[in-house]
């Protein structure tokens, strides 16, 4: 035991010493950093320019619609093509979109119109970057390094989703809004700089399961064939549906309950309900390091149901304990399972899907979390309308179903 833990700071950060992976790594940091910058500069443009709520769930729809119908798309393409060319070709795009819209802001031309525009293009080449992220590490670093890989760059990218909408909204507070898209778009030229300066190991060509060359496949044929194998696999299925039940549990409990919980129960208001959202994080952050200086391959079946229970109990605590220490405290375990088991599950995936189709399953699983998120607010707005106990038992009974779910198969039990 004490030799495990004197090799797990060394074995946490084993793959800073490669340079590919340091670049890939800082690639990533700064393009979350523009993504929560855009967030903050279209939410505070769109209201200077109109004053109107509607108007600004109208330019955030139009970003969040094609980014969830073209995933599919760039999965495809990422696998039939080199995922760090479509990282770079997709950095380099928002650029220029976020640098065209902070000029036209500065001189006085931006319409709401020119902003709906700029968020669908924006979402839309933003579709092709999220699945590439996830489906070119295993050919920067070797299987060995999966894990401690995926824990910093889990550790970075919960970190800029913090920190990208702060600083962002600080540089609206010191400058304007259209200054906040000029720094989005540094952040993504940035991003494609460091990702094309990226060495990945070349793939083998491959046939579809009709036996045509991947090359000559139609786009349609590529996209089915991704879904054919994460629903084929007991042991894929299961993970792919546990994210989703975890997205499902995690969009509207921990938006819409968490400031119920914040406003109406602890009574402690926007205060409290920043400590709720920094200590989900904090855990999350600290979950993720755990995992990956852990390393190993521990089984992942029984990690997964740990997890829908662990989470299940979590909701089941928010909805009976009105003591904000407590909330707190169960709100930091929370996320720190949710970092240490999502390293697990996510370097499984990558260990055991072949790359030339990696991106497909990944861009399967985003899709999935995409659709359940907003009938998770729907729900939970609606549950939290009546009583927020209820949200959160409602959850935490969905948690516990699909945890128990998981441990009635062996293969899913017995998974490495």
């Amino acid at each position: 035991m004490a030799t495990t833990l004197a090799g797990a700071g060394p074995r946490l950060w084993a793959p800073v010493r490669h340079r590919s992976f340091r670049l890939l790594w800082t690639g990533q940091a700064l393009s979350l950093l523009g993504d929560g910058f855009s967030v903050v500069a279209f939410s505070w443009i769109t209201l200077g320019l109109t004053g109107s709520t509607l108007t600004l769930g109208y330019v955030l729809a139009f970003q969040a619609v094609p980014r969830a119908l073209f995933t599919l798309v760039g999965g495809s393409l990422g696998d039939s093509m080199s995922p760090r060319t479509l990282m770079v070709a997709s950095s380099w795009t928002r650029a220029v979109l976020m640098a065209a819209v902070g000029l036209a802001g500065l001189t006085g031309n931006l319409t709401v119109w020119m902003l709906c525009a700029a968020a669908a293009a924006f979402g839309t080449v933003d579709a092709f970057f999220q699945p590439a992220r996830v489906s070119i590490l295993p050919s920067v670093v070797d299987d060995e390094l999966l894990t401690p890989a995926n824990a910093l760059m889990g550790a970075g990218a919960r970190t800029a989703a913090v920190i990208g909408p702060a600083v962002g909204g600080l540089v609206i507070a010191l400058t304007q809004a259209p200054v906040a898209f000029l720094v989005d778009a540094v952040c993504f030229a940035l991003c494609g700089l460091c990702v094309a300066r990226v060495r990945t190991r070349p793939r083998a060509p491959r046939t579809t399961t009709d036996g045509v060359p991947e090359k000559q496949a139609s786009l349609a044929a590529r996209i089915r064939e991704g879904i054919t194998y994460t629903t084929r696999d007991p042991r894929l299925r299961t993970v792919v549906v546990l994210d989703t039940a975890v997205n499902f549990c995690y969009a509207g409990p921990f938006t819409v309950g968490f400031a119920t919980l914040a406003d109406q129960v602890l009574r402690g208001g926007s205060a409290t309900l920043g400590v709720l959202n920094g200590s989900l994080a904090a855990g999350a952050v600290l979950g993720t390091l755990a995992g990956g200086a852990l390393g190993g391959r521990p089984r992942v079946g029984l990690l997964v149901a740990a997890l829908a229970g662990w989470l299940g109990a979590g909701m089941a605590v928010l909805g009976l304990v009105h003591s904000t220490p407590v909330v707190v405290a169960t709100v930091l375990a929370m996320g720190f399972a949710i970092g240490f088991q999502g390293v697990f599950g996510l370097s499984w995936i990558q260990r055991n899907i072949p790359q030339d189709v990696l991106g497909r399953v990944v861009s399967v699983d985003m899709v999935l979390g995409y659709a359940v998120a907003p009938l998770s607010l729907i729900v939970c707005g609606a549950l939290a309308g009546k009583d927020v106990s209820a949200l959160f038992g409602v959850v935490a009974a969905v948690l516990a179903a699909t945890g128990l779910a998981v441990l009635a198969s062996r293969a899913v039990r017995e998974m490495r």
